[in-house]
């Protein structure tokens, strides 16, 4: 697994999306992190240390692992980004037609 910055992370991510474009999947996961051992997290705990907790996020596509983390003030810049990136990688989802209320409805049904 290679940790990259924010950055770095989301190019890499664009390429894994573009190289798995027509077949393959791509995973990515968020979770809470202090990025710290759990000996070293009790250790802080009991001296009274506050705990900075990230935010991990890894991608994989089965063969290749690539994560990053990130603080506070950091994620809303790159959910902003991770987001435009989605939204660029989302065209082969169909998407679905909206059926109409009234063409549903038979004869003169209505309820008053």
């Amino acid at each position: 697994m290679v940790l990259l910055q924010p950055d770095p992370f989301l190019n890499e991510l664009t390429s894994m999306y573009e190289r798995h474009k027509e077949n393959g999947s791509v995973w990515v996961t968020l979770k809470r992190s202090s990025m710290k051992s759990k000996l070293r997290r009790m250790k802080m705990d009991s001296s009274g240390e506050v705990i900075e907790h990230r935010c991990l996020v890894r991608a994989t596509n089965g063969k290749k692992t690539i994560s990053t983390s990130l603080s506070a003030k950091d994620h809303l810049k790159f959910q902003a980004s991770y987001a435009t990136i989605l939204k660029a990688h989302m065209s082969a989802l169909k998407k679905r037609e909206r059926r109409d209320k009234k063409k549903n409805t038979i004869g003169g049904d209505k309820k008053v």
